[in-house]
């Protein structure tokens, strides 16, 4: 797959292509169906397919300080839509002056003037442009005028829910990772580099990794999970390593603590993590945080969150 940063990359001779558009945030199977509809077409009509998104996220330019939760950092987001064939990703600097094109503009300067656009491929809930103002029959009329086609894909719903990314968002943070397996086809992942806590973990016979994700993360609620710890390989050709994992997250209210964590105990595993860059795959939600009186009591409670967290993983459901 190409890299584009920004819509000028296209070369010399670029030719026509199928393009969809969106911020795609966790990849979902609404996006799934959206990306892989693209694609589709793209390889029918015998052209190159193009996945159009941004960085940052548009909501904390238009509105300072409005950042959503991130469900997906940019290298995995990019190795989610590659995964599904794409030909080309385009990254576009969501600018000041790019969130002030109009829906015309936008049309012309990006999907006629550089994408050469043979077909456009949105979700029936699509908008672009300033504040928004372009919707799917806007993108139509501007195609018969630019002499490019516009398919909508219908939004993907399980009985009751339509699958989003601010669903998702919310699934996560209520703890809900079950619910977030289901919206995205595969677990929620959070990823981060492994510092030194405060050791405590080490000294009651169960040593955790302490991840320091992203300020903007989509962490979890509060409470105990059972997650697949993805070790990626440091050297070139090296596989990564899926390791069980007993994950915490919170303050650490037994030892009165104020700064929350996530941390997580792999199962059987002694190998040093410090400095590496990890990702944890959330399965099941396990237990709420608790404060215990003493060490026993808690030592006694992870033995059996461990327990619990090999049921979990086992469990092919």
């Amino acid at each position: 797959m190409q890299r584009w940063r920004g819509y000028h990359g296209a070369p010399v001779g670029w030719g026509r292509s199928v393009v969809t558009i969106g911020v795609f945030d966790g990849i979902h199977k609404g996006h799934q169906a959206i990306i892989g509809h693209a694609v589709k077409r793209a390889r029918d009509m015998g052209v190159q397919s193009v996945v159009v998104t941004f960085d940052p996220h548009p909501a904390e330019v238009v509105r300072a300080g409005s950042h959503p939760a991130v469900l997906t950092e940019p290298a995995r987001k990019a190795e989610l839509i590659e995964a599904l064939g794409v030909d080309v990703l385009c990254v576009v600097p969501f600018t000041p002056d790019f969130s002030r094109l109009s829906p015309e503009a936008f049309v012309h300067d990006v999907l006629v003037e550089q994408l050469h656009a043979a077909l456009v491929v949105v979700g029936e809930n699509f908008r672009f442009g300033h504040r928004a103002a372009g919707d799917v029959a806007l993108l139509e009329r501007l195609g018969r005028t630019f002499g490019f086609g516009v398919e909508g894909a219908p939004l993907v719903s399980d009985e009751e829910t339509v699958f989003s990314s601010t669903y998702i968002r919310a699934c996560v943070a209520a703890g809900d990772v079950t619910a977030a397996v289901a919206a995205l086809g595969r677990p929620h992942r959070l990823e981060g580099v492994v510092v030194r806590g405060d050791q405590r973990g080490r000294e009651i016979g169960f040593p955790t990794a302490n991840l320091l994700c992203h300020r903007y993360a989509a962490v979890p609620a509060d409470g105990i999970y059972a997650a697949w710890l993805i070790r990626r390989g440091g050297r070139a050709g090296q596989r990564a390593e899926r390791l069980p994992a007993a994950v915490s997250i919170g303050t650490n209210p037994t030892f009165s603590g104020r700064e929350r964590r996530v941390e997580a105990y792999v199962l059987d595993f002694s190998d040093d993590l410090y400095g590496e860059r990890l990702a944890l795959d959330f399965v099941a939600y396990l237990r709420e945080m608790r404060s215990y009186d003493g060490i026993e009591p808690l030592v006694a409670q992870i033995a059996e969150d461990v327990a619990q967290t090999r049921r979990a993983l086992a469990d092919p459901a």
